[in-house]
Order: structure tokens, then sequence, then C-alpha cells
């Protein structure tokens, strides 16, 4: 139950974080396109509010996962990969028989005798008569 309600609130904070950052006056010149100075939000005190929600959403996210990772962990500790695979039925004798033998190789291939298809109907003629 706790671990469906936190991941209900992770979701949450994640979208809110996506749309926090796409908020954001782009500063960089990446690839070319710089924000200029009249961009949606060019007040310094909205850049600040912005920059401290973008790091209070992103600390929430992180310790939210983090919570997730560690609760979802202890609820499968009392189970073991060995318990899951039954060890004891497996047989050791049946491991070391040596590999079946290999099958007789196939014969090989042969390639169909190609045939030409003149769209024409005109039939070649033999450019070289036979030697006798």
């Amino acid at each position: 139950m706790l671990i469906a309600i936190l991941l209900a609130v992770n979701i949450a904070v994640c979208i809110c974080l996506v749309a926090v950052v796409l908020l954001q006056r782009s500063e960089g010149g990446a690839l070319g396109m710089g924000g200029g100075p009249s961009g949606f939000m060019t007040a310094r005190g909205a850049g600040n509010l912005l920059t401290q929600v973008t790091w209070w959403l992103a600390g929430a996210f992180f310790v939210i996962s983090l919570a997730l990772t560690v609760l979802s962990g202890r609820e499968q500790a009392a189970s073991s990969v060995v318990d899951r695979v039954k060890v004891e039925s497996i047989d050791p004798n049946a491991l070391n028989k040596a590999a079946p033998a290999q099958p007789a190789q196939p014969a090989p291939l042969e390639a169909p005798t190609p045939t030409v298809r003149n769209p024409f109907g005109i039939e070649p003629q033999n450019e070289a008569p036979a030697k006798p």
C-alpha cells in the first residue's frame, strides 16, 4: 500500500519537475539557439523561484525513488534466488552428460539453372558456329 502511494507521489513530482524545467528560459547557446531578452519570464526573481522549485522537486524525486527502492527490496528480502530455482530438484549426473552426437552433414545444395526470359519474343541466335 505504501509503495503504491509513494509511486503515485513520485509520478506527480516527476510531472511537476518536467513542467518547471520546461517553463525556464534557455540560458545556453545549445545548437545556436540562445534565449533572447524577450523571453516568457525574464525577471530575475522568476528565474530564482523556478530554479529553487526545480532543486526542491529534483531532491524530492531522488528521495522518493530511493525510498521506493529500499521498500521494494525489503518486501522481497525473505526470498532468495536459490529458493526460487529449487536447486534440490537438479540432477548432477544429468549436468555431466556428454554432448549429443552431431547429425550427419546434409548434402550440399545445388543452384538451379538460370533461365533467360526475353520479353520481346526474339530468340537469341548463336554467335559462333559449332565446330564439327
